[in-house]
């Protein structure tokens, strides 16, 4: 375990033993990081769960890999395992993709052109387009992510990815690369999301080019990030939309709690009540095996581990998720008495 920085304790008179509730802050350090490494241990050999294949560059991933972070909205990060093993972000661009074109558009126009209502479906469903008038649904699964991307400004491909790019950059505080590799594969393999987008552009629901849109779609989820600079992205929407490691505001408070809200929706795709109600928090889950929380004025976490469910989501990155929600006090429907 490691930290990176320095941060106040909880008051006295709260004791080390009181159970945490979502609001205020994190516990005190040694706290955190004792729970930290302790989920770490209880979960590490795991051994349920298929690392995903369907992308032939995703496919080598190895089983064993297993990384924990966590960052407070003050910016101490706290790591155990392969926390700094880089992977590609997939999935979990999403939420922070959304965020960057609620910012440039408004997040009620947003709303209006993707939705932010669950499906109920997998992530990849064509049947959610066909069944619902809104087509998108919402900006977690692919059709509304695709048509996110889309909305991206910029006039040409090179100009909205670097938009993007720039963006997820600086949720992370520091420069993002694509994962050639990645991209590659996926770009090779991604024929349902190529129907999706010239399904979606047929009703009218995509706002660029088709093939433009999938390709700067792809080098989006092919972006290399690890666990700590996804847990730093997480504090970041956590803290109201300012990283808390180098203090760059990157959207509005108002961004954030519309992105969080429509997390808390759909970020676990057809699983996001049982995440809910197991976790208590906005997450977003990626096929790469991450899942990253968000506690709403505390901070960001980040489970790393390729081995997923059959919904795509990591069952390491579950487990520990709901013990550390559970130990740190941050499920948001848990209230201290008064």
């Amino acid at each position: 375990m490691s930290t990176d920085a320095s941060t106040d304790p909880l008051p006295a008179a709260q004791a080390a033993d009181e159970p945490h509730v979502s609001t205020g802050d994190l516990p005190d350090a040694l706290r955190v990081a004792n729970l930290v490494d302790e989920a770490y241990l209880a979960f590490r050999e795991v051994r349920d769960g298929e690392v995903a294949s369907y992308i032939p560059a995703l496919a080598k991933a190895s089983p064993d890999w297993f990384g924990i972070s966590v960052t407070g909205v003050r910016g101490l990060s706290f790591t155990v395992g392969d926390a700094d093993h880089p992977f590609s972000i997939q999935s979990v661009s999403k939420p922070f993709v959304f965020a960057l074109v609620c910012e440039a558009i408004g997040y009620e126009e947003a709303r209006a052109k993707l939705g932010v209502n669950g499906t109920g479906l997998p992530f990849n469903s064509v049947m959610a387009i066909e069944l619902n008038d809104q087509r998108t649904m919402n900006p977690m699964v692919n059709a509304g992510a695709i048509a996110t991307t889309s909305l991206v400004p910029g006039t040409s491909e090179d100009e909205q990815w670097d938009f993007v790019r720039s963006g997820l950059s600086r949720f992370a505080g520091h420069d993002l690369e694509v994962d050639d590799e990645v991209y590659e594969s996926e770009a090779a393999t991604s024929r349902r999301n190529h129907g999706i987008a010239h399904l979606l552009n047929g009703y009218g629901c995509l706002y660029a080019d088709p093939d433009q849109a999938m390709d700067v779609y792809t080098r989006q989820c092919s972006t290399r990030v690890t666990a700590n600079d996804l847990s730093i992205m997480g504090a970041t929407l956590a803290d109201g939309g300012v990283n808390p490691v180098t203090g760059e505001r990157v959207v509005s408070a108002d961004v954030c709690k519309r992105v969080l809200a429509a997390l808390a929706t759909a970020g676990l795709y057809e699983r996001s009540g049982d995440w809910l109600f197991d976790v208590g928090l906005p997450g977003k889950s990626g096929v790469s095996g991450a899942i990253v929380t968000v506690a709403p004025g505390k901070g960001g976490m980040c489970v790393f581990s390729p081995p997923l469910d059959r919904a795509g989501n990591s069952v390491r990155g579950q487990l520990v998720t709901a013990r550390l929600s559970e130990g740190l006090g941050l499920n948001l429907f848990a209230s201290k008495p008064v």
